[in-house]
């Protein structure tokens, strides 16, 4: 049995962290957020102490360490622009990292991280869940069976609709969250290079608070994308359904069915790491450096290869 630490219990993502840590048999210790809305941890580990003050909670991990009772993780769910500091925090205790998407913000923080993973003898895991789905998994293995010249045309959308709270909240600050396609796109960015291979070009037709499109090259890819978190955005259908997220993978004009299967994968993931098949920092360098080019591209003109939706986009916010 693992003995684990959470930062950011109060977090939307951190119940998944908390029934991964349950399901695959560990105990969590200790947690912190300085909100405390947590009472969802009655429901997994209602004896774990809790911390709204960061300075109380680090001295209670030095305390455990220093009494031969340490850390094994600390899971990390807290706002994008604190990974960095809470990864440090846990390899600097002698415990080993689990990290949600994104890592980290940029690129350079991870040659940073690699350092310290050297200094310390302790490994940072990334969740990038989307590498377990079994439609994805399935679809990697058909691109590395088929022509190996081959490039693919694909289109990538993603809507999940978010109220008013959304731009109020640290999501909707680009500075700390790196913005929309960084907060919700970097484990689809993911996906991409992790089956099509390296970047050869990154476009961005459009980056705004709620709304991002853009066109990827890829080794073995040519990839039209398009996110957004604005309800108006979502096809008219979906809308009619009363649904609020809309996801959509097309190949060839074929479309990967992956909405299903989401429930049990950071369960998974939390077996990965635990057998030391975790997703490392390597593993996480090229979504962090698609991202970190989108957030600091300068816009391309919608023409060539964008993704429709984009166009509409476009033509809606003029017309506003």
């Amino acid at each position: 049995m693992k003995r684990f630490a959470l930062v950011g219990a109060a977090g939307f993502i951190a119940p998944r962290h908390l029934k991964a840590i349950k399901e695959t048999g560990n105990q969590l210790v200790t947690a912190f957020d300085k909100f405390d809305s947590v009472g969802v941890m009655d429901s997994y580990f209602p004896e774990a102490d809790f911390f709204t003050e960061f300075e109380r909670f680090d001295r209670q991990v030095d305390k455990l360490r220093r009494k031969g009772n340490p850390i094994d993780y600390v899971s990390i769910c807290s706002p994008n622009y604190l990974h960095d500091a809470h990864i440090r925090f846990g390899l600097r205790n002698g415990a080993d990292v689990i990290c949600e998407k994104p890592l980290v913000l940029n690129p350079w923080n991870i040659d940073a991280l690699a350092e310290m993973e050297k200094e310390t003898g302790k490994r940072v895991n990334n969740i990038l869940q989307l590498r377990l789905h079994p439609s994805i998994v399935a679809l990697k293995k058909r691109i590395a069976e088929g022509p190996t010249n081959k490039i693919y045309d694909l289109d990538l959308a993603y809507i999940t609709s978010r109220g008013k709270w959304y731009n109020i909240s640290w999501k909707g600050d680009a500075s700390k969250s790196g913005g929309i396609a960084t907060n919700i796109g970097v484990h689809f960015f993911d996906m991409l290079s992790w089956i099509f291979g390296k970047v050869k070009l990154n476009q961005v037709h459009i980056h705004e608070e709620n709304n991002a499109a853009g066109y990827l090259e890829l080794e073995n890819a040519r990839v039209r994308w398009f996110l957004s978190t604005d309800y108006t955005a979502l096809p008219e259908a979906v809308q009619l359904a009363g649904k609020r997220t809309y996801r959509s993978l097309q190949i060839e004009g074929e479309e990967i069915e992956f909405s299903d299967g989401f429930t049990d994968l950071h369960t998974h993931s939390y077996e990965h790491i635990l057998s030391g098949e975790g997703f490392g920092l390597l593993e996480a360098c090229p979504s962090i450096e698609i991202v970190h080019h989108i957030r600091n591209a300068s816009l391309t003109p919608l023409n060539g290869d964008y993704h429709p939706m984009a166009n509409s986009r476009q033509r809606t916010v003029v017309s506003q």
